[in-house]
């Protein structure tokens, strides 16, 4: 019998597939599609996850070999400019590599760790019984496995079979046009900025907002250019087209902004969207299918925090199922991936719906919004708003371990790169003298005697404990896995 039947062969279900291999257990991945759609959706990775994906060898697959990660100088939060330079701690990092990228990489890497994809299985049911799910398929065999995770999108088909609620709230009052075009070679600055006649220059990678609706400018690196615009209570019909999107940017603008047809070999993207969702699953786990990425929560993309929010879901949940399955599990371990990712997901949610208020148009978004900027002003404000866009701010119970690390994400610490690839926990003991017992078969123990104080860091790279003796080790280790 199978461990476990991902539904879903986007990034957030292959993540989830490399995370299980590397804790040796045997994920099958089933997908709808028969070949990947190739559609453009997110343009980049936006917070922890760019440093999470370095800790396991995947940053450089998607730059250059021996790159490493650097924080961002600057951002943005609903249509205003962020500097992060002057900051203490930065821990906003950024990639701009498109989602289909990070999927064919991530594709290329479960392969080698011997994961199988089957593409064309599309699941339309499914049961349990104590021990197993069985997965139904249009077409073919049923297929069984102990466990289901359903990465399968916004509409999954495993939350619906589930009968999990999908509560939150859908607004239909904008309309977002996004479409890769071409603009004259003259108005694009040496920055990267579109000077617009009658209006000014466009920043690159920025949402920029009028008193008539929003507007961005991305000329990707290779030469692809890209738009998008969002407009409220304007009505749209027909096909989307390039002669929409130029008049949408226009009155946007309030002046003309002249948008050709993309050059180079497609696919070329010429979407309409109207409204937004913004739900959360009313659970993560029902018996033994859980929910993974979009399927358990979609929000506003504002900020591109979709692929930070997913992936970690599948690093979380990972090791946990893992752990299950090799008989390592501490009692209720499953229980945390809900109890840890559900407030990720609220978080993701609040700060989005916050940032789609401060892009609408009106004269009382823009009362609030010059109250923001000067608040922005103030490096604890830009603080704050780096740590919740990047995640950082994500805290978890580790129960009876305390510490002001605990709970935390691990810092860039030395030589901690190369320890984390193969996805183990990990004590860092600075004074070679911790012992931990009969956990020892499940935990790597590296000398470091560099740190001054030794850190239990589970696979996922939170912290579950810190000390510099063996009290309280044990009671930290037992709350996460059986002794051996």
């Amino acid at each position: 019998m199978i461990d476990v039947i991902i539904a879903g062969a986007g990034p957030n279900g292959l993540m989830l597939a490399c995370e299980l291999a590397l804790a040796g257990a045997r994920p099958l991945v089933l997908e709808r599609l028969t070949e990947p759609s190739g559609e453009q959706r997110a343009n980049g990775l936006v917070g922890q996850v760019v440093r999470m994906l370095d800790r396991r060898g995947l940053y450089e697959r998607l730059t250059a070999p021996g790159a490493t990660p650097e924080p961002a100088p600057g951002y943005v939060f609903g249509a205003f400019p962020i500097g992060l330079n002057d900051l203490p701690d930065n821990p906003l990092y950024t990639l701009m590599v498109p989602q289909h990228t990070v999927e064919r990489m991530l594709a290329e890497r479960a392969a080698e760790l011997g994961v199988e994809v089957r593409r064309g299985h599309e699941v339309t049911g499914l049961s349990q019984r104590e021990g197993s799910v069985t997965v139904e398929l249009r077409g073919r065999e049923p297929v069984e496995a102990a466990f289901l995770v359903g990465a399968d999108g916004g509409h999954s088909t495993v939350r619906k079979l589930t009968g999990i609620g999908f509560p939150g709230v859908t607004t239909d009052a904008s309309v977002s046009r996004t479409g890769h075009v071409s603009v004259l070679p003259e108005m694009v600055g040496a920055d990267g900025g579109l000077d617009v006649p009658g209006f000014g220059v466009i920043p690159p990678f920025r949402h920029l907002r009028t008193e008539r609706g929003l507007i961005t400018w991305a000329p990707f690196p290779g030469g692809t250019q890209m738009v998008s615009t969002t407009e409220w209570d304007q009505p749209a019909e027909g096909e989307s087209s390039l002669d929409e999107l130029r008049a949408s940017a226009s009155r946007v603008l309030g002046t003309d902004l002249p948008l050709h047809p993309p050059t180079g070999p497609g696919p070329h993207l010429m979407r309409r969207l109207f409204g937004g969702n913004t739900r959360i699953a009313s659970q993560y786990r029902a018996g033994r299918v859980f929910l993974l990425g979009d399927a358990a929560h979609v929000h506003s993309a504002i900020g591109g925090p979709g692929l930070n929010l997913g992936l970690q879901d599948a690093v979380n949940l990972g090791w946990k199922l893992a752990a299950e399955l090799r008989g390592h599990a501490s009692e209720g371990l499953l229980d945390t991936y809900e109890s840890e990712r559900s407030p990720a997901a609220r978080r993701v949610a609040m700060h989005t719906q916050a940032q789609s208020l401060l892009t609408r148009p009106g004269g009382d978004v823009t009362a609030l919004r010059e109250l923001f900027g000067e608040l922005l002003d103030q490096p604890g404000t830009r603080q704050h708003i780096a740590n919740l866009m990047s995640g950082a701010d994500i805290t978890y119970d580790m129960g009876p371990a305390t510490g002001p690390l605990v709970g935390r994400w691990a810092p860039d610490l030395p030589g901690l790169r190369a320890l984390t690839r193969i996805g183990r926990p990990l004590l860092l003991d600075p004074t070679g003298t911790l012992d931990t017992g009969p956990w020892a078969p499940h935990v790597d123990t590296v000398a470091t005697p560099e740190l001054d104080t030794a850190l239990l860091l589970r696979p996922d790279c939170y912290i579950a404990w810190q000390g510099t003796t063996n009290d309280g080790l044990h009671e930290a280790l037992g709350t996460w896995l059986r002794p051996a």
